[in-house]
């Protein structure tokens, strides 16, 4: 009994150092307005942190060592050769691999930008550099020791749920395109799912975003045949990589633009209940089911 005790404490003690870590950072701004999260479809290709628009002040989320800074000027291309799809940017490096990057921001960081930066301190201003389009910044976590990057809203302060998540469209394909009738053949189909996290208010700004999406679950009368992550996207020898079902290529499942390749299955002849079940990084979740007649 006694060691049973010890484990449950040690269980306890554990699990609190992690949902420490878990919301150790703030929002890197007070006042731009988030408009694209982590892991949403852009064009066929993942977003790899947080979009926002607008704002003045860009902030460190965290406490940390700056290791790298880079501003848009002339001299600095003509040194590479090659213009930054960052522009402007910084990174501060919060220990144990993990590092946060403020970028396409205004022209130049803050001439006070030491070696050491503490949490809520301006790293930048908002503005338009790299390859950006509107005025704003890109707010990304990467994890070096693991090479990849981590979903900012599963490691920052949490927001407050105003809509749930939405599942917009459910679509199934074969080699012949997208099927519209709930009668099919028997043989393989990919499921495509567009959908978004519930919307939000970021508590210091007090402005509308977007959960970022958590899982998406598909199942076929009842066993689950595909699911979806978006905790974080993985670089492997040059190649953005993407967790359904073990890692897989991202090109892939971000193919079809707005949407996600949820799944691959195999449907066999009779009746078939296909769910769909999206998740967003705050638990919300919803459910649509499909009942179709396979011949």
């Amino acid at each position: 009994m006694k060691h049973i005790i010890v484990i449950f404490f040690i269980l306890v003690i554990f699990t609190g150092f992690l949902f420490d870590s878990l919301d150790a950072m703030s929002w890197p701004s007070g006042n731009a307005v988030l408009v694209r999260n982590f892991g949403s479809n852009n064009r066929g290709k993942p977003v790899l942190g947080m979009v926002f628009a607008g704002g003045t002040d860009v902030v460190a989320a965290e406490s940390g060592e700056v290791i790298f800074t880079r501003t848009n000027n002339a001299a600095e291309f003509a040194a590479s050769r090659l213009p930054s799809p960052l522009g402007a940017w910084a990174a501060v490096d919060h220990g144990d691999g993990l590092i946060s990057i403020y970028s396409r921001y205004a022209n130049e960081p803050e001439n006070n930008l030491k070696n050491q930066v503490e949490r809520q301190q301006p790293v930048a201003s908002a503005g338009i550099s790299g390859w950006s389009a509107q005025n704003g910044f890109y707010f990304m976590i990467f994890d070096r020791r693991e090479r990849r990057w981590i979903n900012p809203a599963m490691i920052i302060t949490p927001m407050q749920e105003t809509r749930p998540v939405q599942i917009l469209s459910v679509e199934l394909r074969n080699a012949q395109g997208v099927v519209q009738s709930r009668n099919l053949t028997q043989g393989r189909y990919t499921v495509f799912v567009n959908a978004a996290g519930g919307t939000s208010r970021v508590p210091a700004a007090i402005v509308p975003g977007q959960f970022a999406l958590h899982r998406i679950v598909c199942s076929v009368n009842g066993a689950e045949v595909g699911s979806l992550n978006f905790e974080f996207v993985s670089a492997r020898d040059g190649v953005l990589m993407v967790s359904r079902n073990g890692l897989v290529p991202a090109s892939k499942v971000y193919a079809y633009s707005p949407s996600f390749e949820a799944a691959d299955v195999f449907l066999t002849r009779g009746q078939v209940t296909l769910e769909i079940i999206v998740q967003d990084i705050t638990g919300s979740s919803r459910s649509v089911i499909n009942r179709l007649v396979v011949n």
